[in-house]
């Protein structure tokens, strides 16, 4: 009884099999029946909303719940690390201070008010008309009333395509992204 219990010991073990103490002779049997938290979930690629670099992300999610968000190894650009703010992806998504809804503070109020994403975007839509209509020169064909900034982590086909709205569309001129400042 005593040497099965000595057995159990992972000292007595590394001593009597010879291992460096790294390997199986190290693990307990609470270790060996371990599995990985993400083992049964379904993977994403993703690539990370901070900055314009690019690093990928393995977006680990089951039953439409996010159980993590690791770097992606098998990516080109960052394989497999992840930044400080990259890594803490996974709060961003589900901490319970994340704003949820749209909050708007009419001028002058003091109070904010929570207002449904359709009120907001046509607030929005409204608000961009206006602007447009009011600074419009139609004798250059365009606006400075207005500005926009891209995000970095757009690809080339979102930027092209904003940009032709902006530009086009709305006769904007005043168009950057984040990428080059």
């Amino acid at each position: 009884m005593l040497a099965e219990l000595l057995l159990q010991w992972p000292l007595i073990r590394q001593l009597r099999g010879g291992g460096d103490g790294t390997g199986e002779e190290a693990m307990s049997e609470r270790s060996r029946a371990l599995r990985p938290k993400n083992e049964p979930a379904q993977v994403a690629r993703s690539i990370c909303p901070y900055c314009g670099v690019g690093c990928g992300q393995l977006v680990y999610h089951r039953d439409g719940k996010l159980l993590s968000i690791e770097g992606d190894p098998r990516s080109p650009i960052s394989r497999g690390h992840l930044c400080p703010k990259g890594a803490a992806s996974y709060e961003l998504v589900t901490h319970p201070a994340r704003a949820t809804k749209v909050k708007y503070r009419a001028p002058r109020a003091r109070q904010w008010r929570e207002i449904s994403l359709d009120e907001a975007t046509r607030m929005v839509a409204e608000r961009v008309w206006a602007t447009r209509a009011r600074t419009f020169d139609q004798r250059v064909m365009h606006t400075t009333g207005m500005a926009h900034l891209g995000g970095a982590t757009l690809d080339d086909e979102e930027n092209y395509l904003i940009k032709k709205l902006f530009t086009a569309g709305l006769g904007m001129v005043s168009i950057s992204n984040q990428a080059r400042i």
